[in-house]
């Protein structure tokens, strides 16, 4: 088996898969660990807020139960409406990570969200959190709508990538913001995650076609009827979707091009 090359690299690590999985919204713990079994991702995502501190809680069992030498710890902020609290649940989410034996993790997830209807991104609150978490030493990957500048600015604060939302979060409408999303991908020297509204492996193959370096997804598996297979095929999906990017697509035409060429005899 030949070695992957082509790595996801965040901030000071590196990552075989480009599938990134969130844990939230399944019917089982069962679910939630087959899942992110069979999609194969390396990093999982998980809601500070919801999960008490104590692991040894049966709400957090599911917990114990990934192995965290292969899986990343990827806490997010969701449920924080202002910056202030967005930056102490990044603190607990590395006190967590640390009681899972990843000292040295100090990823964040960083989610503002004040709007309590849509559940849109607060680009203010984002920036606010974003330029002291950066200060303090965290690996940012801020959660944004598809705003070209913001995903700037962010990238200037020292943020190691940034998150557009390709639909509002959990609406599975997909990629509602492709004009944009082909901006911030095409304008970003920091990997690309398309995080939230996805509802099929067509719509992951596609974001990762557009030159996305990653997708985020939970609630289309989650809900899926059968999650565990949904997992995986995203997984198939996302190294689809890498591939054919890499390949380089042929250019269209206006008219129609035999594939077998005429020939007169």
């Amino acid at each position: 088996m030949k070695e992957n090359l082509d790595k996801l690299k965040i901030g000071n690590k590196t990552f075989n898969s480009r599938l990134m999985l969130g844990t939230g919204k399944y019917k089982t713990v069962s679910d939630t660990l087959d899942s992110i079994n069979s999609s194969d991702c390396e990093i999982a995502t998980v809601a500070i807020r919801r999960l008490p501190m104590n692991l040894n809680n049966d709400y957090t069992s599911f917990l114990k139960f990934i192995d965290w030498e292969k899986v990343w710890l990827l806490p997010n902020t969701a449920g924080s409406q202002t910056a202030e609290e967005a930056i102490r649940m990044a603190f607990l989410g590395h006190e967590l990570a640390c009681q899972l034996g990843q000292e040295d993790n100090f990823f964040v997830k960083l989610e503002v969200i004040s709007d309590p209807k849509y559940l849109l991104p607060d680009p203010v609150g984002t920036l606010k959190a974003a330029e002291f978490l950066v200060n303090k030493g965290f690996t940012v990957l801020p959660y944004i709508n598809a705003d070209p500048m913001l995903a700037l600015h962010l990238e200037d604060l020292g943020c190691a990538t940034v998150m557009p939302l390709g639909s509002p979060i959990g609406s599975g409408q997909g990629l509602n913001n492709l004009s944009n999303i082909q901006i911030i991908i095409e304008n970003s020297s920091i990997p690309v995650i398309v995080d939230a509204g996805i509802g099929t492996p067509s719509e992951a193959a596609l974001a990762m076609e557009l030159g996305a370096d990653g997708v985020l997804l939970n609630t289309a598996v989650a809900q899926a009827e059968n999650p565990r297979q949904m997992a995986l095929a995203m997984n198939l999906a996302v190294q689809a979707g890498r591939l054919g990017y890499l390949s380089g697509r042929m250019k269209k035409k206006q008219y129609a091009d035999p594939s077998s060429p005429s020939i007169e005899f």
